[in-house]
């Protein structure tokens, strides 16, 4: 299969970024979750955060229908959690791999950082949605991060 986009997708490959999961409450009960690289701080005050959702994914309506959202920066170690939720329709959180605050939306366990929001605003963007969340709760530990380049995984060894 001849991907037209393929040239540009390398360009924008070049760029290391941290790897997260994004989670939700789904509609009809349970959890979505999505592997991310687009996050990002927006404003310390408000504090806002933001990433970007494919308006192809699987999560896609649980996101559009939720009034909250959840962010974990995973760890070196926790590539296997990126790969899982990369997938098009992975397998649901276990009750032992999450925690949930303040919003109801789900956080994994031994993240290097997360992040409990409630959405601020949505934009259109292309074919994705640029979800902007206002931080209700975070905390964060020292640790190495999951790197994403080139389309690999890298580890910070530090």
């Amino acid at each position: 299969m001849n991907d037209q986009y393929r040239p540009l997708k390398d360009a924008f490959a070049r760029f290391a970024t941290g790897v997260a999961v994004a989670a939700c409450r789904g509609p009809k009960g349970g959890y979505a979750a999505i592997t991310i690289n687009s996050f990002t701080s927006v404003s310390l005050e408000p504090p806002l955060v933001l990433w970007c959702l494919e308006t192809t994914a699987a999560s896609y309506p649980a996101f559009m229908g939720a009034d909250s959202y959840a962010i974990s920066v995973l760890a070196a170690d926790q590539q296997d959690l990126s790969a899982r939720y990369a997938q098009f329709s992975p397998t649901p959180f276990r009750d032992d791999e999450v925690e949930i605050r303040q919003t109801g939306a789900p956080l994994l366990k031994h993240r290097l950082a997360g992040f409990d929001c409630r959405v601020h605003a949505r934009h259109k963007a292309g074919d994705h949605v640029i979800l902007i969340g206002e931080v209700v709760e975070f905390d964060s530990t020292a640790g190495a991060p999951l790197i994403y380049f080139a389309s690999n995984y890298m580890t910070d060894k530090r």
